[in-house]
């Protein structure tokens, strides 16, 4: 088995995968792509590849994007659509490690939220105590925009601790304890009253700036934003006036337009915005592995794929 690999110019990370894979897969030929290489290979593992290293490949059975979010990917084969020839599969990473990861950030925001920890932060600068109302857990409700392997994960996780959750992705889904909706003429009805929006969408055309003032004016105020999809889902400017209208109470942020976050953004002067550097959910290295081994199995072997991404929806 020849396996191309490219990790996006890193030179550490791609060492590192590397010698990993080789311990997996100690049978085949790795090698790591260099400008100029045109040489054949079976499967390629990528990460933000540039076109060369993809273009008129001879041989290629099929393509692992080292990632869960394939935008980049996508966005190239849009811009170059000969690039990779339709019957070659293109596959993604489906969690690695990344659920519980998510699970955990969005249950912390949930739950920060809801005790109205935020506020309590915000008293101190004044200092003044005082015990606020709490929330009504049966009226918070919290809506889940995307539902796939990462967002199913994360909506059922907040499910268990008592709030009410609701679903909403572009096709039908059913998940037991989620009411879930779909389609653009359903999704005034999964905004209406909610409290708390976690956005775990796929970034493609149809979801760019999903996060925007139509979306914030059908929530209940204070409502709340979490955003850990991608930074094109969010309408900046929408968020910033939403805020200090009053109609969102705060927003925790971890992915951004631009990255790292420029000094210079005004984010980072509103205390009501939490911000983390990308760092809701990382690829673990190991559980990385063990799925590239073993979708490389399933393609290998013809057997039905898991993970496999549709060129024409972008995920």
């Amino acid at each position: 088995m020849e396996i191309l690999l490219y990790v996006g110019g890193d030179v550490a990370r791609t060492q590192a995968f590397l010698q990993q894979l080789s311990s997996h897969l100690p049978q085949s030929r790795i090698r790591v792509w260099e400008p100029g290489d045109t040489k054949p290979a079976d499967y390629a593992l990528v990460w933000r590849p540039p076109v060369d290293m993809l273009k008129n490949r001879a041989g290629l059975k099929g393509v692992i994007y080292l990632a869960a979010g394939v935008e980049y990917l996508t966005d190239l084969l849009r811009q170059h659509p000969d690039l990779l020839p339709p019957h070659i599969p293109v596959l993604r990473m489906e969690d690695a490690g990344m659920g519980r990861q998510m699970e955990e950030y969005a249950c912390f925001n949930v739950l920060r939220y809801f005790r109205r920890m935020h506020e309590y932060d915000a008293a101190r600068s004044t200092p003044h105590w005082q015990k606020l109302p709490p929330e009504d857990i049966a009226a918070f409700r919290i809506g889940v925009a995307g539902l796939g392997v990462l967002g199913q994960r994360v909506a059922l996780a907040i499910a268990r601790m008592g709030f009410p959750v609701r679903g909403w992705s572009r096709s039908e889904k059913t998940i037991e304890g989620i009411q879930c909706f779909a389609g653009e003429d359903r999704l005034a009805d999964f905004l209406s009253g909610l409290r708390v929006i976690v956005n775990l969408l796929p970034l493609t055309p149809q979801t760019e700036n999903f996060l925007d003032k139509r979306c914030f004016t059908a929530m209940t105020a204070p409502a709340y934003v979490i955003n850990i999809g991608r930074g094109h889902h969010l309408v900046e400017n929408d968020l910033v006036d939403a805020i200090r209208d009053g109609q969102i109470g705060g927003a925790a942020l971890d992915v951004f337009r631009t990255e790292p976050l420029p000094e210079s953004h005004p984010f980072w002067n509103e205390p009501r915005i939490a911000i983390t550097p990308h760092i809701a959910a990382v690829t673990l290295s190991d559980e990385a592995i063990l799925q590239v081994v073993n979708k490389l199995t399933m393609l290998s072997e013809g057997v039905p794929l898991t993970g496999l991404v549709d060129r024409e929806r972008g995920y």
